[in-house]
């Protein structure tokens, strides 16, 4: 059995030093990794990352993450991948993966941020404006880069992690008209054809935690005023998520 442990939308700032460890010292005991689902910090800026670099490091179990909008909004999104992933240890994905070892078992991981767009029946499409056409577009190339990542992992078990959701389900709290700017039906269409396991994501701060896709995959919004706790867990066994 593998068990995960996930949280998002934690947006630590300059002032958040310490404000997590206490509930994280003793994750090597319940917890054989930590997924971070985005928005780590509130504006995106490198100060702001250390202070999520030194919250995570040497918990004594793998931090993987993806950012999220609010971890691009200071512009300078290489330098907290480098800070994140230099002082604090952290795996830092964006359309590529991570393959851990869990008692035998290969635990793959893949991630991005995502990117909105909404979902089928009600969702931009790249028609009109070049704008609205580069808006859809990124959308696709970035569900596009999680396929390759979750495809190209050589694990038993496949995980999708991002910021954005793949399906509206997590979103039920949210007002409708937001939809559109939460997720988008392509990252779930690559969680279905992919074979992933689990998705999880954040971002939906009113939303719910518990979803599926079409597909039959179980997905978990892990933003932290959703799972109202420093981390959510869930285990993995034969092939599905148990709990």
């Amino acid at each position: 059995m593998i068990t995960l442990a996930a949280v998002g939308d934690v947006h630590l700032g300059e002032d958040a030093q310490g404000r997590l460890r206490p509930a994280l010292e003793h994750l090597p005991s319940r917890a054989d990794a930590l997924l971070l689902a985005g928005d780590l910090t509130r504006h995106g800026t490198p100060d702001e990352a250390r202070i999520v670099a030194h919250e995570f490091a040497d918990l004594g179990i793998p931090v993987v993450a993806v950012l999220g909008n609010h971890d691009y909004h200071g512009e300078a999104v290489d330098e907290v991948t480098a800070i994140l992933r230099d002082e604090g240890g952290i795996h830092v994905l964006e359309g590529d993966g991570v393959v851990l070892r869990v008692d035998g078992a290969r635990l793959g991981i893949a991630g991005v941020k995502g990117f909105g767009g909404g979902f089928e029946g009600r969702c931009a499409s790249a028609f009109g404006e070049p704008e609205m056409k580069a808006f859809v577009e990124h959308t696709v190339d970035i569900a596009d880069s999680l396929r390759s990542a979750l495809k190209e992992l050589d694990a038993d078990v496949r995980v999708a992690l991002t910021h954005y959701s793949p399906v509206p389900d997590t979103l039920h709290g949210e007002p409708l008209e937001i939809y559109p700017f939460l997720g988008a039906y392509q990252l779930g269409e690559v969680v279905d054809e992919a074979g992933a396991t689990l998705a999880l994501h954040g971002h939906a701060h009113s939303g719910c935690e518990h979803g599926v896709t079409p597909g039959g995959v179980r997905v978990r919004n892990v933003a932290q005023p959703v799972i109202r706790s420093a981390y959510a867990l869930y285990r993995i066994q034969d092939g599905g998520e148990s709990a």
